[in-house]
């Protein structure tokens, strides 16, 4: 579990998935391990919870992850590219 001022962000290995819940709502990305990379497949943030900065926590949950296990990084999801290339240290 990884938590930020804002978000409670829990990891899911067993479904390769880091997840935010509030009132009963879940946002999540879902990831997959290849070649030493963790690669973001999907960055899923409902409505109700957006705007909020659940996207960018899990993104950065997940990479900060990564990086303990010593992954490079990838985005195959428009979203986790994106904060890739706003964060290159993850690169």
């Amino acid at each position: 579990m990884s938590e930020n001022k804002d978000h409670k962000v829990i990891h899911k290995p067993a479904d390769h998935r880091f997840e935010v819940w509030e009132e009963g709502t879940v946002g999540y990305v879902e990831y997959s391990l290849r070649d030493g990379t963790i690669d973001i497949l999907h960055t899923i943030v409902p409505p109700r919870m957006e705007g909020r900065g659940v996207g960018s926590a899990l993104v950065k949950a997940a990479y900060d992850w990564g990086r303990t296990e010593g992954l490079r990084a990838a985005g195959s999801c428009r979203f986790a590219d994106a904060w890739l290339r706003r964060h290159p240290e993850y690169n």
